[in-house]
């Protein structure tokens, strides 16, 4: 996701463009409806929002490839916009952003019992199949957090096109189970950390095999049924039969809210925990750096800086511009879908929450 990048802030300019623009942006309310999310009006906050109109009023009127922009403040959503002829309840292709959620269903699996330990190795799950080629007593070693932290030692990295398990390429083999298992070894596991799709499907897979359920049943049954989050669907951009393991999710953007506002409350959801605290703090805690940046269990530690300190946003990526970042020091959560796929566009979310939300509302007392 942050190929080549350290902060990968790419309209640095942003405010200094939009103090240019006329505002005829008009602000409305979110509108509360039966899904269990609270709104209020920003109006109603004692904040500066010329930063927000000066963007929104940009953002309607110019060329952009922004789906969505919601924002919540303590546990209200007080911006719901959507562009592009995009509508709420349309569930959107979250790409990357589904591999956070695998690592909040992994900690359920673990807290239900289904799963014993992080540092167990994936062979005590996974049964079938098992590696048949590039046999290696390192494969041995590698071990859930190894999948979660990507750092197996497999020859897998998306961000190298010579990449063996470059995720284009195990798109067109026909298993992609065998063919991700069957990939040589590079480095010991745990000592290097490649951004690694395949892994994340693995983790998928040792959720579905050790609770025999699949992937999708499973995030129903313990998530999602839990979080009231029914407009739903799992799918793949490509062509050939996809195992439920190797599927991503579609989901409205008010859902992801609800996904963001369950790490910001460490796994609680109307006073029920459905996720353990302990795995929340796990999984967003950084583990390792992947292109220089704190990486945790599938989730990234993105730092922003404001005035003269450093603010750390908890954020799940996916490709195109599909974000939940959850901000804990401000008590917020911003979600943004888009359709910038393998673009530098799609970081402009980060841009928007460095130069609109952040200093608009870091001021706040």
């Amino acid at each position: 996701m942050f190929k080549n990048t350290i902060l990968p802030i790419v309209f640095t300019l942003l405010i200094n463009t939009l103090s240019f623009a006329q505002d005829t942006y008009t602000y409305v309310q979110p509108e509360k409806l039966n899904d269990g999310l609270k709104t209020n009006n920003i109006k109603s906050l004692n904040i500066d929002t010329t930063r927000i109109y000066h963007f929104f009023n940009q953002a309607k009127n110019g060329k952009n490839k922004l789906h969505s922009v919601l924002l919540v403040k303590d546990d209200q959503i007080i911006i719901e916009e959507y562009f592009n002829n995009t509508t709420a309840d349309i569930p959107h292709d979250l790409r990357s952003t589904t591999k956070s959620i695998r690592s909040i269903l992994m900690g359920i699996a673990i807290d239900k019992g289904f799963i014993d330990n992080v540092n167990d190795p994936i062979s005590k799950y996974l049964k079938n199949p098992i590696p048949q080629k590039n046999i290696d007593d390192r494969k041995e070693k590698i071990t859930i957090k190894h999948l979660l932290t990507m750092s197996t030692g497999l020859e897998c990295n998306d961000w190298d096109k010579k990449s063996k398990g470059q995720e284009d390429k195990v798109y067109r083999k026909k298993d992609w189970l065998q063919y991700t298992l069957d990939l040589p070894m590079v480095n010991e596991p745990g000592t290097v950390s490649n951004y690694c799709s395949m892994g994340a499907m693995l983790v998928a897979e040792i959720i579905s095999q050790a609770s025999g359920m699949t992937i999708d049943k499973f995030a129903d049954t313990y998530l999602f049924s839990e979080l009231g989050i029914t407009n739903i669907r799992w799918g793949h951009t490509s062509d050939k039969k996809v195992i439920p393991s190797g599927k991503r999710l579609y989901m409205t953007s008010r859902d992801m809210v609800k996904l963001g506002l369950l790490v910001l409350h460490q796994g609680k959801w109307n006073q029920k925990q459905i996720v353990s605290q302990q795995w929340i703090e796990e999984a967003t805690t950084p583990k390792t750096k992947i292109t220089g940046i704190d990486y945790g269990y599938l989730w990234w530690n993105i730092p922003f800086k404001i005035d003269n300190k450093v603010v750390i946003s908890k954020t799940a990526t996916g490709n195109g511009g599909q974000y939940i970042m959850v901000i804990p020091e401000l008590n917020m959560v911003a979600v943004y879908t888009g359709g910038a796929y393998n673009s530098q566009e799609d970081k402009l979310p980060f841009a928007i929450t460095k130069d609109v939300f952040l200093p608009t509302f870091d001021t706040q007392k």
